[in-house]
């Protein structure tokens, strides 16, 4: 492990410069160091990972319509001519803030500003069971062995000669009617129709059932009721099986047994049912709220602190008038919350005061399949192939890298035009 003495030799290029440590490279924490390229700081940006993963888009790795390589992008690459911009990968165990100081695997970095962007991880509700059998969509190595697991499935229900497990095996359950799990259950509906029927034509495809598990009344909760019920519309047209006012309450790896005593026979449970926010030990208890996320004001500064700030899914803002819960645990937020956090920072800098941040919800959208998707824009609804094609165009935009944009753009093309999902590839052996 690395002592602050070497940290220091390898991290501190830039003498006198006051030094913001960012913890993060999520929307958040990325939106930020990017904006404080030109700024008169130091910034270190502190990630367990290499790269910054654009996690809307998990869905298709896991369903095979895109490759790992065109949703991730590496820090290094994108911040390699920014002199002032430094990145260690690393994972940070705890802040010491009467020492300025974060305790991490790679040694101890001091800090003149710390901003905590560590995002959200997979909330299973106090469910034992679920956890240790459910698979989750937060991370590249969640969608890769998600991938592994539904073509696996199928591998070995070629193989199976009772009935019933080559049942559980094609059966899927997912967990959650918000835009992840809609977007999956259209997906793995998508691939039932035009890839599975050509990859494995010894199988009766009808038998492979898609759960689509809603503790609420209604899909996407968060957004109009006229693009839940066109969602839902959409998803039972395709053939998906959606359950509303459903919970579940045990998964032991085989079945799922829910809220009305029903059990679901299933080797595959996907939970995509909540996130909690994922906070550092060593701030003050006070600081956080009910929800576990952070409170901070409405400059993103933590509580308690005047040299701490949080931003994103980990953090809770106290004083917005338009958003008193806090903000969604989205990266809309995220993202403009770190662009204005960079703005204060400069601010700071020229001896300015900070601005309040107010978030601007520019609507939300979810796709369900080829040509159909639902949009919620400020004062409009719309559906079908033109929220579709807005759905495509706003996910490019908004990826890191100009080749991922043009990768996932002809992948999209190709796919559109061959009804093929060329990436049905295992990757490693069964765990």
């Amino acid at each position: 492990m690395q002592t602050e003495t070497q940290t220091q030799q390898t991290v501190l290029a830039h003498i006198g410069l006051p030094r913001i440590v960012v913890v993060g490279g999520g929307f958040g924490g990325l939106e930020l160091v990017k904006a404080l390229a030109s700024a008169n700081y130091q910034t270190v940006l502190i990630d367990k990972y290499n790269h910054h993963t654009f996690q809307p888009l998990l869905y298709q790795v896991a369903t095979s319509g895109l490759e790992t390589s065109s949703i991730v992008f590496p820090f290094r690459k994108r911040f390699q001519r920014q002199r002032k911009i430094f990145f260690r990968m690393g994972e940070v165990i705890a802040i010491r803030p009467d020492d300025r100081q974060i305790d991490t695997s790679i040694g101890s970095i001091s800090y003149d500003y710390l901003v905590l962007a560590t995002g959200a991880n997979t909330n299973f509700y106090g469910l034992k069971d679920v956890e240790q059998y459910a698979l989750g969509m937060k991370s590249i190595v969640d969608a890769i062995k998600l991938r592994n697991t539904i073509i696996r499935n199928f591998e070995q229900a070629l193989l199976a000669s009772d009935a019933r497990l080559r049942n559980s095996l094609m059966d899927f359950v997912i967990v959650g009617g918000g835009p992840t799990g809609v977007e999956l259950a259209g997906a793995l509906a998508e691939l039932k129709k035009h890839v599975f029927p050509k990859d494995y034509p010894e199988l009766q495809l009808e038998e492979m059932d898609i759960y689509l598990i809603e503790a609420g009344p209604r899909l996407l909760s968060g957004m109009s009721e006229e693009a839940s019920s066109k969602a839902l519309h959409y998803l039972s047209e395709m053939g998906v099986r959606v359950m509303l006012n459903t919970a579940v309450k045990s998964y032991n790896g085989d079945e799922v047994l829910l809220n009305n005593n029903e059990k679901l026979l299933s080797k595959t449970l996907i939970w995509t049912a909540g996130v909690k926010a994922n906070p550092l030990p060593g701030l003050k208890p006070d600081c956080l709220a009910p929800s576990g996320r952070i409170r901070v004001d409405v400059y993103n500064r933590v509580i308690g602190y005047e040299n701490i700030f949080a931003l994103g899914d980990v953090a809770v803002m106290e004083g917005d008038p338009a958003w008193k819960g806090g903000h969604p645990m989205m990266a809309p937020p995220a993202m403009q919350q770190g662009r204005w956090l960079a703005k204060n920072f400069k601010r700071l800098a020229a001896g300015k005061p900070m601005l309040p941040f107010r978030y601007f919800d520019k609507g939300s959208m979810a796709t369900i399949g080829r040509n159909k998707a639902v949009v919620d824009l400020r004062g409009m609804h719309f559906q079908g192939f033109f929220a579709w094609y807005v759905w495509m165009f706003v996910h490019l935009m908004y990826l890191v890298g100009f080749r991922n944009k043009i990768f996932v753009f002809f992948s999209w093309l190709w796919s559109y035009f061959s009804y093929d999902k060329s990436n049905r590839l295992i990757i490693g052996r069964p765990q």
